[in-house]
C-alpha cells in the first residue's frame, strides 16, 4: 500500500482521485486551498515532509484562464513557482509526482494530433504558466517526474461545460455553441484511474498525454449532451469562436496523441462519446 498526498481536494479531478482511492482501501492526505496555498513554499515543504508520501498529485493551481491575461505573475506563482517548491519536497523525500498539466501548451494550429514531445508554444498566459509547472517537474525529477496533459475536463463535482449546457437546455429553446475548435472532451473519472495507473506502474518518467480518445467541436460535446439528457440535438446551432471574444486566446486545435501510453504497454483512454454516456456528470 502507497502513502498519496493529494493536493486541490476540492476540485474535480482530485474529488474523483480521493474516492477511487479511498474505496481501494489506500492511505490518502488531501488538502484543499483552505489547508495549503501553494505559494507558501515553508508550508508545502513542511507538509510534505510531515506525511512523507511515497506519491503526490498536484490537483492545486490557478485554473481561471481569462483571468490570468492579466495576473499573470499571481498564476505563475501557483502555476509555476509553487509546482517547482513541491517538486523540490518530493525529490528530497524520494517521492513520485504527477502533475495534470493542459493542451494549452500548444498554439492550437496543428493539422493532426499533438505527440508528447511536440514543439509546445501556449497562446495565453494559463498555458505558458502551467507550461512552466511543467518544465519544474522534468528538471527537478528526471526520474520520478510525471506530467499528465489533459483537455476539456468535465465532471460531477464544480462547474463545468456539461452541467452548464444541461443547465441551459431547461431555460434556452436554442443554444449557439462554437464548432471551430477540435479537442478531446475529458471525464474526471477516466482521468483519475489513468493517472492511478500510471503512478503504480511508474513507467518511463516524463509527459504522457491522457484524455479520452477521439476528437470533437464543442458543438458536437453539445449534442452528445442534450441527446443523453432527451432533448432535441438540432436545438444546438454552430457559431464561429469570433462570436464569443473572450480576454485569453484558445487553441483552434486540442488534439493529443497517446503515443507513449502505447510503448509504456499501457491502453489509452476510451471514446469521449462513451466515457461521456457512463459518467457521473448527468447525474
Amino acid at each position: 500500500m502507497s502513502r498519496w498526498l493529494i493536493t486541490g481536494a476540492s476540485g474535480m479531478l482530485a474529488t474523483e482521485l480521493l474516492g477511487l482511492l479511498r474505496a481501494e482501501g489506500e492511505q490518502v492526505a488531501a488538502f484543499g486551498r483552505s489547508d495549503l496555498d501553494l505559494r507558501d513554499g515553508q508550508a508545502v515543504r513542511d507538509l510534505v515532509a510531515e506525511h512523507r508520501p511515497d506519491i503526490v498529485v498536484n490537483c492545486a493551481a490557478w485554473t481561471a484562464v481569462d483571468d490570468a491575461e492579466t495576473r499573470e505573475n499571481e498564476a505563475l506563482a501557483v502555476n509555476g513557482h509553487g509546482v517547482r517548491v513541491l517538486a523540490e519536497a518530493c525529490e528530497r523525500l524520494g517521492a513520485l509526482m504527477v502533475q495534470p498539466s493542459t493542451d494549452y501548451v500548444f498554439d492550437g494550429t496543428a493539422l493532426e494530433p499533438y505527440r508528447e514531445d511536440a514543439p509546445t508554444s501556449p497562446i495565453n498566459a494559463y498555458g505558458r504558466t502551467k507550461l512552466a509547472g511543467e518544465h519544474a517537474v522534468l528538471e527537478v525529477l528526471p526520474h520520478t517526474g510525471y506530467v499528465v496533459r489533459t483537455a476539456w475536463l468535465y465532471g460531477a463535482a464544480g462547474k463545468n461545460f456539461v452541467r452548464t449546457i444541461a443547465g441551459l437546455e431547461k431555460t434556452r429553446p436554442t443554444l449557439d455553441v462554437v464548432n471551430d475548435q477540435l479537442g478531446q472532451p475529458t471525464w474526471t473519472g477516466d482521468l483519475a484511474a489513468w493517472i492511478v495507473e500510471l503512478a503504480r506502474a511508474a513507467p518511463a518518467p516524463g509527459v504522457y498525454h491522457t484524455t479520452n480518445s477521439g476528437q470533437g467541436s464543442w458543438y458536437d460535446f453539445a449534442r452528445e449532451i442534450f441527446t443523453l439528457v432527451g432533448a432535441d440535438p438540432g436545438r444546438i446551432k454552430p457559431v464561429s469562436s469570433k462570436e464569443f471574444t473572450r480576454p485569453a486566446p484558445r487553441p483552434a486545435y486540442s488534439v493529443l496523441g497517446h503515443d507513449r501510453w502505447s510503448r509504456a504497454g499501457l491502453p489509452p483512454m476510451r471514446d469521449w462519446r462513451e466515457a461521456l454516456r457512463e459518467s457521473n456528470a448527468l447525474v
